[in-house]
């Protein structure tokens, strides 16, 4: 029997392969320091948790309407008003099996086979890889450090063509954890807005972005194109990874296709996870919330301090999310070697490369912060110890 050539060509997300590596070190009887995976340490929020213990009493739990849970779909709704000073219609807003569910249903619903997407490279690996599912192509821009590995308006249009139907931005993104200046992201919005073109916006770690010095909560592009297609997550600010619950902000004509696509492809994301999450937007929960975005920033200047200590360049400084995208040129060793090398050798835990795209596949490397403190200090270690035993060059201050 035959498998699909849409699964065949499908490539896996080598970061999971990482992860599966670690534990089989792991269930050997080594310590593994996981800094591979972008999933917050923190887990879900003491509200969050109560809330489940509640709701399943033996209630009944019947699913959902596709676009979800009136209730939670009202409560998103007010926490863009209240944080990020924008107005969003409730009914525009739908609820997803994960960010990954909003990816799937934001490219169903826009484009059709041969369609362009253009998007930066280094990308999310799930972007190009739903899009070839659905037959589209992806545009690659190559980008640099001097644009900080996002797009810019001139690149854009450069990529330009008439096959092009959307452009697809993360901001902050991942790998690099840097984000795109709003008036750059209101420039691009309107030149694919002018020719009559989605814009695809990955906010999932908006929320986990820099305030600006005089306290202001970095902006939704919704505050300059109300009607981009949003995705969005409860795994990252609301350290919900595992629960599997997403949102997306979409405009008020694409509700009726995304309710048709969601009601065949997810049916309804999980009743429980849905009224857990309410308890998300409490002040309680939204204090929390914000100690844990402090805290991640207190991780990322370990992280940097350590590398440069190192001699391992961030050509690219992140302000968001919580990943540092380094570069491993010097060392003697690509990318993939030296992420194999650094978990058998140093038993810790990175992502190479080759899973976010072309230009930096060979030369740089994804390590997440999301791991406590004592974690990140003594993966360091490890990596300098690592570094030592590399003919290539003496390492400072390992």
């Amino acid at each position: 029997m035959n498998i699909s050539q849409r699964a065949s060509q499908t490539e896996p997300f080598h970061a999971l392969a990482f992860g599966r590596r670690a534990a089989e070190l792991e269930a050997a009887g080594h310590t593994i320091i996981k800094l591979s995976i972008g999933e917050p340490d923190f887990g879900a929020l003491p509200t969050v948790r109560a809330a489940m213990q509640e709701v399943m009493d033996g209630r009944p739990l019947p699913y959902t309407m596709p676009l979800g849970s009136p209730a939670l779909r009202q409560a998103i709704s007010g926490f863009y008003r209240e944080r990020h000073g924008v107005e969003v219609d409730p009914g525009r807003i739908v609820i997803t099996v994960g960010a990954s569910g909003g990816i799937l249903l934001a490219l169903a619903a826009t484009i059709d086979p041969d369609d362009e997407v253009i998007l930066a490279d280094p990308w999310y690996p799930s972007y190009l890889q739903t899009l070839q599912s659905l037959g589209g192509r992806a545009v690659a821009v190559a980008t640099t450090p001097e644009s900080r590995y996002q797009l810019d308006a001139t690149s854009v249009q450069t990529a330009w063509t008439a096959r092009t139907r959307a452009v697809m931005i993360a901001t902050p993104s991942n790998p690099t954890g840097t984000s795109l200046p709003i008036d750059e992201l209101a420039a691009i919005c309107e030149i694919a807005r002018t020719r009559d073109a989605w814009r695809i916006v990955d906010e999932i770690y908006l929320n986990l972005s820099d305030w600006s010095d005089d306290g202001v909560p970095p902006a939704t592009v919704l505050t300059v194109d109300p009607d981009a297609i949003v995705i969005n997550s409860f795994s990252k600010y609301f350290g919900m990874t595992g629960w599997r619950l997403g949102w997306m902000v979409v405009p008020e004509t694409l509700v009726p296709t995304i309710e048709r696509l969601a009601m065949h492809w997810f049916l309804s994301a999980s009743n429980p996870v849905q009224q857990a999450a309410l308890a998300c937007f409490t002040p309680e929960s939204l204090a929390i919330c914000e100690e844990r975005r402090d805290e991640l920033v207190a991780r990322r200047r370990i992280v940097l301090d350590g590398l440069r200590a190192l001699e391992l360049p961030v050509p690219v400084v992140p302000d968001g999310a919580f990943y540092v995208y380094f570069d491993v040129s010097d060392t003697g060793l690509g990318a993939w070697e030296f992420c194999e090398r650094a978990l058998e050798e140093a038993h810790v835990a990175l992502t190479p490369g080759k899973d976010f795209g072309e230009i930096t596949a060979d030369t740089h490397v994804r390590l997440s912060y999301a791991a406590s403190r004592d974690e990140l200090e003594e993966g360091l270690r490890r990596l300098g110890a690592f570094l030592m035993t590399l003919p290539s060059r003496e390492v400072v201050g390992a």
